[in-house]
C-alpha cells in the first residue's frame, strides 16, 4: 500500500486491503459493497500512556471556577439569566440593538445581571477562556495598497480541542488502516491526520465587495459521517489570511505574489503542527487518556485555481513522486528578476505555479500528490454546471430544455425548476446537484446520441466517485465511465456545442482543468480511500456559520478582528453550555476503557445544547421500535371514505375486484407474500366484508445508506393524492415493491430483480364494520393500490436504453385495455423511485407539470434521482 494511512475506519472506504503485513489485526468489515471481508488495523498504534486532562479538568482550571461551585452559571446569576445572555452573545444583533432590547419594560422587569450590551460583553469576558486569537503584521517584498494583518490561533490547540471533545468520543478512530505511515512512527504513537481547507468567501456583495480568506482545520480521525455533517461543527476556524492588492505592473505577477503570500502566512500559522509531525505531542482524548500524537497533513481541500497554485497538475502530467521535487526546482530557476516573461516561461517548462517556498516543504510525510485530493463540489459539480449544462443547452436549445424541466411532475423534497435552468443566477452546489438528477433523461432523445453518451458517462463518473465505500470493481467502473467519455467527447465538438464562455465561438480543444483532474480520481482513491470525505460542502457551509454570520454582527469596519471577537464570545458560551450539560460524564471511568462506552443519548443532548436548533433527520427505524405493536397506537391522520366512492373519484373501476382478490389471497397464502400479476378473478361488483376505507394521500419511506447502513438519510415521500383543482389527474408517485420472495437477494443489493416498478394510486386500510371483529388478517395491514410499469426490451434484447443506459418503462395493460392494477401490502414497499416522461425530440407544448405524467406513454426510470438509488439500480444492471 501507499504511505497514506492517516485514514481511519470502514466508513471512509478503501480501494484495496490486500497486503498482509506484520503487526496487523484482521476484523470483519461488514460492508455489503466491500471486496474483502475484513479490515486490518495496526496493532501497536494509539497507546495510552497515563491519565491526562479531560474537558472538565481544563474547564475547572479557570480562575473563577471556585465561584461555580456555588453558582453553576457564574458570572450570571441563574439559568434564565445565562440562557438569555447566551442567546444575545451568539446572535448577530448589534450593540445598539441589544441595548434597545434590554431597554424594553418587559425585559427590565426580569432579574438579569446585566442591563446594557457593554455590561453583557463585560460579563462574557469572565467566562472560561477558549482558544486564543493572535495577530501580526505581514511584511512583503513588494508593496501593497494596505498593510496586511494575519489573524490566527494555534492550530495545535485547535486539533487538541477536537481530539479531546466529548462530542466526538464515539466518532474518533485511533487505529489506522492501512498502516505504512504508522509504521514510520514510534511504537504506540497515535496518528492524527490534519485536514485543512481554504477558499475565499464573500462577506458583502453590495457594500464594497469585501472578501475573507478563512483557513479551516479538522481531524481526519473523526469519522466521515460525523465530520461531513455541518451540525457537528468538526471544522474550526484557525486563521483569517490577509487579502492583498499588490502594486505590481504585471497582472500575472500579482497573482504569483498573492500565492506566495498565502504560503508565507501558512508557514507562520502551521509551524507548531509541523513540529508535532516531527517530534510528536502529548494530547488527551475525550476520556482523558494521554496519547503520544503526530500530526501529518492528510488533506488540503481547495478549489481548482488554488490547487493549481499549490502544486503541479496531477494525473498523467507528472509521476506520483515528482510533484514535490519538481516544484522545489523553482528556487533554482536563474533568470533576470526584471524579465518577468522569461521567469514565467521558465516556470512553464516545469508546469510550476511560481511559488518557490511551498508551505508543505518541511512538513514530514506531506506529499501534494496525496493531500491535494480531488474534491466533489468544486471539481465535479462545478464542472457539470460550467461545461456539461452549457453543452446540453446548446445541443437541445435553451427554450426546449427549459420547457422540459418546467413540465416535470414535482417530487416532494426534491427541487423542481419551474422556470428552467438557462437563466439561473448564483447557482449553488445544491442547485448543481439538483440539475444532475434530471439532465440525462431530459436530453435523451433531443440531443445527438454521442453528446447524450458523453454527458451520461460524466454523470456516471460523478455518482460512482461519490461512493462512501469503494472496492477494486468500483474503481474499474469509474475508469470505464471516464474512458467511455473520451471515446465520445469528439461528438461534442463535432456538433459545435463546446463554445467559449464569452465569445460563444466554437472551440476545438479540451483545455479544461477540471476534466484533466478527473484522471487522478482513481489513483487518489487507491491512496486515500473515498473522496467524499474530502468534500468542500461542509467547509463551504462553515463559511456561512463562521464568517458570514459573524460578519453580520460587525459595524462593517475591520471585519477580521470583529469576526474573531464574535467567535470568541460564541465559543465561550458554547463551552459553558457543554459544562452545564455534562453532569453525567463525571461518573465515567476516565482511566481506561474504549471511547465507545460514552453514552450516545447523552452526547446527543450535549450536541443539541451546544450548537442550537438545526434540522435533524428523523430516524423512523428507531421510532418504529418505540411504538407499540398495536397498529392503532401509530395511526396517522386519515380520511374515511366508501370503497365505491373512492373508486369513482380516482377512476379505478377494478378497485373492488382487486380488494376481493387480495382478501382471497390473504386467506389462502402460507407465507403472506403477495405477487403482482395474473388476472382478476373477482368481479368489479364483488362483495367485500367491509364497506369503508381509511385513506391516506402520501407515505414516507426511509432506508439506510447503501454503503454505510449506520447512516440514515431523510425519509422520502411517495404521493398518492386524488384529483383536485390543482391536480386534475391526481398526483401519483412511483415506487419499488418486492413482488418475488423466491429471490435470495434483498433490496437494495437486488436492484430490480424480484421487484417491480409501480405507480401508487391509493394508500388505504379496510375499516371493519361496527360491531364486527377486527381480527381478520386483511384488517391488520396498510394496503396500496398500484398500477404496474413494465420494462421495455431494447435493441438486441438489452434491458437498458443504449445512450442513457437506463430502463425504459411503459404502463402495463390488461387484455381488456385497462391499466394493470392490483393490491399490495405496504410492508412490501422498498423504495421511492422517479420516472420521467419520454418527451421525444420535441416535447408536446400542451404538457404541464400537472399533466405530463398522466399523458406520457413511456417513461425513463430515473436512477440519478438519488445516489443510494443509483447504486442499487446500477450494481444490479446486466
Amino acid at each position: 500500500m501507499s504511505d497514506s494511512d492517516y485514514f481511519y475506519g470502514d466508513d471512509g472506504g478503501t480501494a484495496g486491503l490486500e497486503n498482509d503485513l506484520p503487526g496487523s489485526v484482521k476484523e470483519p468489515l461488514g460492508s455489503q459493497a466491500s471486496e474483502k471481508p475484513y479490515v486490518e488495523h495496526f496493532r501497536d498504534a494509539a497507546k495510552v500512556y497515563r491519565r491526562g486532562q479531560t474537558f472538565l479538568d481544563r474547564f475547572n482550571m479557570d480562575p473563577y471556577a471556585v465561584h461555580r461551585e456555588d453558582n453553576l452559571y457564574y458570572p450570571f446569576v441563574s439559568r434564565q439569566d445565562w440562557e438569555l445572555s447566551s442567546f444575545l452573545l451568539c446572535s448577530s444583533l448589534s450593540m445598539a440593538a441589544i441595548d434597545e432590547f434590554l431597554g424594553l419594560e418587559l425585559v427590565k422587569a426580569l432579574p438579569l445581571s446585566f442591563h446594557t450590551a457593554k455590561e453583557l460583553r463585560g460579563r462574557s469576558e469572565l467566562l472560561p477562556s477558549v482558544l486564543k486569537w493572535q495577530y501580526c503584521v505581514i511584511s512583503t517584498t513588494h508593496p501593497t495598497k494596505k498593510p496586511l494583518h494575519l489573524y490566527w490561533r494555534d492550530p495545535l490547540d485547535c486539533i487538541e480541542s477536537l481530539f479531546s471533545h466529548l462530542l466526538f468520543a464515539n466518532k474518533i478512530d485511533l487505529t489506522p488502516q492501512p498502516w505504512s505511515m504508522q509504521s514510520q512512527l514510534l511504537d504506540g504513537a497515535t496518528l492524527l491526520g490534519i485536514i485543512l481547507s481554504s477558499d475565499k468567501t464573500n462577506i458583502t456583495n453590495m457594500t464594497g465587495g469585501r472578501v475573507a480568506h478563512p483557513l479551516l482545520i479538522s481531524l481526519a480521525n473523526i469519522k466521515m459521517a460525523t465530520r461531513n455533517k455541518a451540525s457537528s461543527h468538526a471544522f474550526l476556524l484557525t486563521a483569517l489570511l490577509p487579502i492583498a492588492e499588490f502594486l505590481h505592473l504585471v497582472k500575472q505577477m500579482q497573482s504569483v505574489l498573492e500565492a506566495r503570500l498565502v504560503h508565507q502566512c501558512l508557514d507562520i500559522v502551521l509551524e507548531l503542527l509541523k513540529q508535532a509531525a516531527h517530534i510528536g505531542q502529548m494530547m488527551s482524548d475525550p476520556l482523558g487518556n494521554l496519547r503520544y500524537c503526530f500530526t501529518p497533513l492528510a488533506s488540503y481541500i481547495v478549489d481548482t485555481p488554488e490547487a493549481c497554485m499549490l502544486a503541479c497538475v496531477r494525473g498523467k502530467t507528472l509521476p506520483a513522486r515528482t510533484a514535490k521535487t519538481t516544484l522545489s526546482q523553482l528556487s533554482s530557476i536563474n533568470c533576470d528578476p526584471l524579465d518577468v516573461e522569461g521567469y514565467f516561461n521558465a516556470c512553464a517548462t516545469f508546469r510550476l505555479s511560481g511559488v518557490a517556498q511551498p508551505f508543505w516543504r518541511d512538513w514530514p510525510l506531506a506529499d501534494p500528490y496525496l493531500f491535494l485530493t480531488p474534491e466533489s463540489l468544486h471539481h465535479w459539480h462545478c464542472e457539470f454546471h460550467d461545461h456539461d449544462v452549457k453543452w446540453c443547452l446548446a445541443a437541445v436549445g435553451e427554450q426546449e430544455l427549459d420547457f422540459c424541466f418546467s413540465v416535470l411532475q414535482p417530487l416532494t423534497m426534491f427541487r423542481c425548476f419551474h422556470c428552467g435552468i438557462s437563466k439561473l443566477k448564483q447557482v449553488t452546489g445544491r442547485a448543481q446537484r439538483d440539475m444532475q438528477h434530471y439532465i440525462v433523461a431530459l436530453i435523451a432523445d433531443a440531443a445527438p446520441h454521442g453528446v447524450v453518451i458523453a454527458i451520461r458517462t460524466l454523470m456516471d463518473f460523478c455518482y460512482l466517485s461519490q461512493a462512501t465505500t469503494i472496492n477494486q470493481e468500483h474503481c474499474q467502473k469509474i475508469l470505464g465511465a471516464l474512458a467511455e467519455f473520451h471515446e465520445h467527447k469528439q461528438d461534442i465538438i463535432a456538433c459545435g456545442v463546446r463554445r467559449g464562455a464569452k465569445s460563444k465561438q466554437v472551440l476545438d480543444n479540451w483545455h479544461i482543468p477540471k476534466l484533466e483532474l478527473m484522471q487522478s480520481v482513481v489513483p487518489s482513491i487507491c491512496q486515500v480511500g473515498s473522496l467524499l470525505q474530502w468534500s468542500a460542502d461542509t467547509t463551504e457551509y462553515a463559511h456561512i456559520t463562521l464568517i458570514k454570520d459573524s460578519a453580520d454582527s460587525t459595524n462593517n469596519i475591520n471585519y477580521d478582528a470583529q469576526i474573531c471577537r464574535f467567535l470568541d464570545r460564541q465559543e465561550k458560551s458554547s463551552a459553558s453550555s457543554s459544562r452545564m450539560m455534562d453532569t453525567d460524564s463525571e461518573h465515567h471511568d476516565l482511566d481506561e476503557g474504549p471511547l465507545a462506552y460514552i453514552d450516545e443519548a447523552h452526547l446527543q443532548t450535549v450536541l443539541d445544547d451546544l450548537w442550537g436548533p438545526k434540522r435533524v433527520v428523523t430516524n423512523f427505524f428507531r421510532k418504529a421500535e418505540q411504538v407499540s405493536l398495536d397498529i392503532k397506537a401509530a395511526r396517522p391522520l386519515r380520511t374515511f371514505v366508501v370503497v365505491d366512492v373512492i373508486a369513482e373519484k380516482l377512476s379505478l373501476p377494478d378497485l373492488r375486484g382487486a380488494l376481493a382478490d387480495y382478501i382471497q389471497r390473504e386467506g389462502t397464502m402460507a407465507q403472506k407474500f403477495h405477487l403482482l400479476g395474473g388476472q382478476h378473478r373477482a368481479l368489479s361488483h364483488a362483495p367485500l366484508p367491509f364497506d369503508d376505507l381509511m385513506v391516506w394521500f402520501k407515505v414516507r419511506v426511509q432506508q439506510a445508506s447503501y454503503h454505510t447502513p449506520s447512516i440514515i438519510p431523510p425519509a422520502l415521500t411517495v404521493n398518492a393524492s386524488p384529483p383536485s383543482a390543482t391536480w386534475k389527474h391526481g398526483h401519483y408517485g412511483a415506487a419499488i415493491f418486492a413482488v418475488d420472495d423466491t429471490r435470495c437477494e434483498q433490496w437494495p443489493t437486488s436492484g430490480l430483480k424480484g421487484h417491480a416498478v409501480v405507480e401508487v394510486h391509493l394508500i388505504m386500510q379496510p375499516l371493519p364494520p361496527q360491531g364486527t371483529s377486527s381480527s381478520a388478517s386483511w384488517a391488520a395491514h396498510f394496503l396500496m393500490y398500484v398500477q404496474r410499469l413494465d420494462v421495455m426490451p431494447q435493441r438486441h434484447g438489452n434491458l437498458l436504453e443504449h445512450t442513457t443506459q437506463v430502463h425504459v418503462l411503459k404502463c402495463a395493460m390488461r387484455s381488456a385495455g385497462t391499466p394493470f392494477g392490483d393490491i399490495l401490502p405496504l410492508d412490501q414497499l422498498r423504495s421511492l423511485d422517479h420516472i420521467i416522461p419520454r418527451f421525444g425530440h420535441v416535447a408536446d407544448s400542451r404538457l404541464t407539470a400537472e399533466n405530463s405524467a398522466h399523458f406520457a406513454q413511456t417513461f425513463f426510470l430515473n436512477k440519478y434521482i438519488d445516489k443510494d438509488f443509483y447504486y442499487a439500480i446500477s450494481n444490479s444492471e446486466p
